[in-house]
């Protein structure tokens, strides 16, 4: 059994996707999978490390993860320094307990689409000064947008433009299930959540989780397929 900790902010935890990736790699193995989340709306992983260090620590140490996916806050992303260093902090938690660190690469803004390469060069650069995972969301995703630019049910962002969609954090979960595993969940696994309500809400999400529950269209998920294979 896998058992994955999350630690980040509302680009993790947005659409349930710790869970969705949960379901994904089970898919994708046969193996039953586990996922827990220090996941807190606005926070950088500096805020993790000084409000939340005991939770962090505690966690880490003693938690029996064999992986840990590690998320800095995006939008705006935090001094390049302090993600650097906050990073190595849990990297080196990790590495006392055998957990695998995943450095999670963030996606651009809708509207800041330049940002996009800034992360790339970010996250890259601390997952080969660590020597450690990558998980490569960013770069998938402005793979996906360029090829799905055309058809609207495809849009990976949510309503503000920051935050994933339900079709973005599918893609999310798909690409760490193949970062984990080294394998894509099966062609017909086509389910995902959504937090999107009708008011424009999404803080006040539903407490059954099936009633988020939302089918993608094949195509979209192909896409998304493709563009992680190749990686």
């Amino acid at each position: 059994m896998k058992k994955i900790l999350f630690i980040g902010n509302s680009h993790t935890y947005m659409n349930d996707m710790p869970e969705l990736a949960r379901r994904m790699i089970e898919d994708a193995t046969g193996e039953a999978c586990e996922v827990f989340a220090l996941t807190y709306s606005a926070r950088p992983l500096k805020w993790h490390l000084e409000e939340e260090y005991f939770a962090v620590r505690f966690n880490i140490l003693h938690g029996g993860y064999d992986y840990c996916v590690i998320q800095e806050q995006a939008h705006p992303m935090p001094p390049e320094k302090d993600t650097v260093e906050c990073a190595d902090r849990i990297i080196k938690l990790c590495k006392k307990v055998g957990t695998e660190p995943i450095i999670f690469e963030t996606w651009a803004e809708k509207a800041k689409p330049e940002n996009q390469a800034k992360m790339n060069k970010r996250y890259r650069a601390i997952a080969e000064q660590q020597g450690v995972t990558l998980a490569p969301i960013g770069e998938v995703w402005e793979r996906v947008l360029n090829m799905l630019s055309d058809i609207p049910e495809a849009d990976l962002y949510y309503r503000d433009g920051a935050h994933a969609s339900a079709v973005g954090d599918y893609l999310v979960a798909t690409v760490l299930t193949k970062v984990i595993t080294g394998k894509l969940p099966k062609e017909d696994f086509l389910t995902a959540f959504d937090f999107s309500l009708p008011d424009d809400e999404w803080l006040h999400v539903k407490e059954n989780v099936e009633e988020e529950t939302t089918c993608l269209p094949r195509e979209v998920v192909q896409a998304i397929r493709d563009c992680a294979e190749l990686d």
